[in-house]
């Protein structure tokens, strides 16, 4: 795997603000013609360091209104229940995200629906209802102050992209 340089960081801050810069944009951004940068592109598609590209939607205009995160403790510790667990989360389209945590609780969970009544649905009927579940304990979001997608890049893993 090659190192990335600062015209791959440059590329990939570019993607990070607008996926849809075509190849030529790019190209005269960076006063470079459209073949290297293509060849970066892919070359970074296949190396992993750009996984996927996709559209970020505004859940308020969907009326996906209620965003919470869960703090989530396990009965238990084993591998099993673990993979169990893990494998099970990823089947609810409610919960957007998860981590497996250090600390009071085993995993947060971040969990988006239209309102309470599809919370409480959820809740009861999906998350309670698993075994493995020891504690779960819900932060509701009131603002959301900042969110953001892109890393911040320079060239040296640490700048400042959009």
């Amino acid at each position: 795997m090659k190192t990335l340089d600062h015209i791959d960081y440059r590329i990939l801050d570019l993607l990070q603000v607008d996926a849809k810069y075509t190849i030529k944009e790019i190209a005269a951004e960076l006063g470079m013609t459209a073949t290297p940068v293509y060849e970066r592109i892919r070359r970074m598609e296949e190396e992993g360091y750009i996984k996927r590209y996709v559209a970020l939607v505004n859940k308020d205009k969907l009326d996906f209104h209620v965003v919470v995160f869960c703090s989530v403790s396990l009965k238990e510790h084993s591998r099993q229940v673990l993979k169990s667990f893990e494998q099970q989360i990823r089947t609810f389209p409610e919960i957007v995200e998860c981590y497996h945590i250090a600390g009071t609780f085993d995993y947060l969970l971040k969990v988006i629906v239209r309102n309470m009544a599809e919370y409480q649905e959820f809740m009861v009927n999906h998350l309670a209802s698993m075994e493995e579940l020891g504690q779960v304990q819900s932060s509701f979001v009131m603002s959301e102050i900042k969110h953001s997608t892109g890393l911040r890049l320079d060239g040296n893993g640490n700048g400042n992209a959009a």
